[in-house]
């Protein structure tokens, strides 16, 4: 059983996703703070997704997913009252891959829940015989390993990182828009992609580039989209 801890301070909240998620054969671990939804993922190494709001007591949603990306890359779904691209931003900075704004659907957060787990699950599938290992100058990527480095330091990227790396990677030289990025790698249709995908590219950046002003591999090309420079 694949299991999802679901943090809000708002217990009828947590009830009701409970039904919904077990309804499809998840299991549910609880909790109504920030500070034990860090305590549980510190002890429980078997949560494979994190739905959290945003505002509660003790430990908001923010700092807690800053901490527990101290250490994991599981998916993290945030839930929030407010719909402003701000609040999206800001939970996509700090390392959440997914956003859903209450009130919300429970359909559509399921379906969120799932795309998220198959691309988690397909980050940490066992190696095949056969490696596949894609590079770029000093970029190197190992499929097999699931496994980033630059110069050989490894890099920790977040599942969606990792992917949106890859596809470039693989595609060098090839431009794709925002627009083409969210697709692949969201797998669903782009609408108002562009923060989204913006945060994401930002953090790859960060983590893999000496100067993220001055990047050596992922360029932009400005009104178009983003690509991987063709090393010599």
């Amino acid at each position: 059983m694949t299991n999802i801890l679901v943090c809000d301070d708002e217990k009828e909240i947590v009830d009701a996703i409970e039904i919904y998620l077990m309804q499809e054969g998840y299991g549910v671990v609880k909790a109504y703070d920030g500070e034990q939804a860090v305590k549980i993922l510190n002890e429980d190494n078997d949560i494979k997704l994190l739905i959290i709001d945003i505002m509660m007591p003790k430990l908001d949603g923010i700092h807690a997913c800053m901490k527990i990306r101290e250490k994991s890359s599981i998916p993290i779904i945030f839930l929030s009252a407010k719909s402003e691209d701000v609040d999206k931003i800001l939970g996509l900075n700090i390392g959440a891959d997914d956003y859903v704004t209450k009130p919300f659907n429970p359909l559509e957060l399921v379906a969120r829940v799932k795309s998220n787990l198959r691309r988690y699950t397909k980050l940490g599938n066992e190696l095949e015989e056969k490696q596949n290992i894609y590079a770029a100058g000093g970029l190197v990527i190992n499929d097999d390993h699931k496994e980033v480095s630059v110069d050989g330091e490894i890099v920790k990227l977040t599942p969606i990182e990792y992917n949106i790396l890859l596809l470039l990677v693989k595609n060098q030289g090839r431009v794709f828009s925002i627009d083409q990025i969210y697709e692949n790698i969201w797998e669903e249709e782009a609408i108002g992609a562009d923060n989204t995908v913006a945060v994401h590219i930002r953090h790859i950046r960060e983590k893999i580039e000496i100067n993220p002003k001055d990047p050596k591999y992922l360029k932009v090309v400005w009104g178009v989209g983003y690509k991987i420079e063709k090393q010599n």
